[in-house]
């Protein structure tokens, strides 16, 4: 967040030179579109609601057993629209899909092979390729997410409020960030916090820890599991029928991007 700071001088300026303009609903419904496209998706396989009041940027759900992208009206940027999708279909959605293939499938087959928890692997990766392809992939909202539900387990809301305006002036978006660490408190005046948000800077950390030895390919395709059980389980693993983001193709290149990531966040090998 500091090295955000230090190159745009306000989150404020940030959003506005590397998000570009915000969307109307015909341009986010055509970006998204295309991205259905390049991975290769069916017409109807995946849904799109476009809602004025999501607590996060998108989601994916499931509506009348069909799986949903709701995306956020309010904070769907030009730049950044594309991240999301690969966040929420280029990740989520297909290793979800990929899952259903697999023997572990279902909360049975979990417990039959005895799987890790697949968070923070599998926010951690939704992550990292939200900010994949752009020319500043500053880790600035996972950071703060994870910032956010720190101090919240210190702090009263209003005084949450008032700590966050060192990263974040606009009093809209910052109370967007304490109601997520704050939601589910019975006295908000008290500290406490929701802390499921940690899971995205956590995850995206330990993937670049070990970005040189993960194999990716194999990670996507063996669906909802933690990068730690691919070893004893990549024998189990059904590959036919499994599918892998479109951004993903080239390995090579991927690596490459995600080493940017590490340096553009002021990281190092060591440091990680």
């Amino acid at each position: 967040m500091e090295n955000a700071l230090k190159r745009f001088g306000t989150y404020e300026n940030f959003e506005a030179r590397t998000g570009g303009k915000r969307l109307t609903r015909g341009e986010i419904l055509t970006i998204v579109k295309r991205c259905f496209k390049r991975e290769k998706l069916q017409n109807g396989e995946v849904m799109i609601n476009l809602s004025d009041d999501l607590l996060s940027r998108a989601s994916m759900t499931q509506s009348r057993g069909r799986p949903t992208l709701n995306i956020n009206v309010n904070t769907s940027r030009q730049f950044w629209l594309e991240g999301v999708a690969r966040h929420e279909i280029g990740t989520h959605y297909l290793r979800s899909y990929n899952n259903r293939l697999q023997p572990w499938h279902g909360g049975k087959g979990r417990r039959q092979y005895g799987l890790l928890s697949v968070n923070p692997t599998e926010e951690g990766l939704a992550s990292l390729h939200s900010v994949l392809y752009r020319r500043h992939p500053f880790l600035w909202r996972a950071a703060l997410l994870y910032y956010t539900a720190y101090r919240a387990s210190q702090m009263s809301f209003s005084n949450l409020f008032k700590d966050l305006g060192r990263f974040v002036r606009d009093p809209y978006v910052r109370w967007d960030y304490v109601l997520r660490a704050k939601r589910g408190q019975i006295d908000t005046s008290l500290p406490g916090c929701f802390c499921k948000d940690q899971v995205y800077l956590e995850g995206a950390l330990e993937i670049l820890r070990y970005r040189k030895d993960i194999d990716f390919h194999k990670l996507m395709r063996m669906g909802k599991v933690s990068w730690q059980d691919m070893g004893r389980l990549q024998e189990h693993m059904q590959a036919d029928g499994t599918r892998i983001p479109s951004f993903m193709d080239n390995l090579e290149q991927y690596r490459k991007l995600l080493d940017y990531i590490v340096m553009a966040n002021g990281l190092s090998d060591e440091q990680l």
